[in-house]
């Protein structure tokens, strides 16, 4: 192929550059081998038009085959790029669904034994609260006594010394 158009374009060349030269050197009576050299140009440049342009064509063709190739191979690149994170996707899902899972169930168990820790707790605040209560009453109920056993001690001593003065009045 690029020899014909190698040998088209020096056809061309050396009939572009020999025609002027000829035209002037010869008579006008050869005005058919001038005829003949200018369809001879045309249909060389007419030629070599039609090589480049179909040169350019499968190139084209070649470029846009190797183009779909190559599409062709990214999106199956893409598929499996796409399926392998759709596989991986899943398979975190099922993970954190089951991370999820023994959370509540360690949710649940906390829970279970926080309400019996917090009963016990209560029960051992209220407890604690009943026996200082009692320890409070208790304490007032000897601050009480020992009152009373004071004013008794003291009504006693005025008793005492009132019948003793009764006794020396009346004596």
């Amino acid at each position: 192929m690029k020899r014909t158009l190698l040998s088209a374009l020096t056809v061309l060349v050396t009939s572009a550059a020999i025609a002027p030269i000829a035209s002037a050197v010869e008579p006008a009576n050869f005005n058919i081998q001038e005829a003949r050299l200018e369809a001879l140009d045309r249909r060389t440049k007419n030629s070599v038009h039609k090589l480049r342009l179909e040169h350019l064509n499968n190139q084209t063709k070649a470029i846009e085959d190797i183009q779909a190739a190559r599409l062709d191979a990214l999106d199956a690149r893409t598929k499996a790029i796409d399926n392998i994170q759709e596989a991986r996707l899943d398979a975190l899902d099922a993970r954190t669904k089951a991370v999820e899972n023994i959370q509540a169930e360690r949710l649940n168990a906390l829970d279970a034994r926080t309400k019996n820790s917090v009963h016990k707790l209560r029960l051992e605040h209220l407890n604690n609260q009943t026996k200082a209560v009692e320890d409070i009453q208790a304490a007032r109920l000897e601050a009480l006594d020992a009152r009373t056993k004071a004013i008794d001690n003291i009504q006693e001593a005025r008793l005492d010394a009132l019948d003793a003065r009764t006794k020396s009045v009346v004596r």
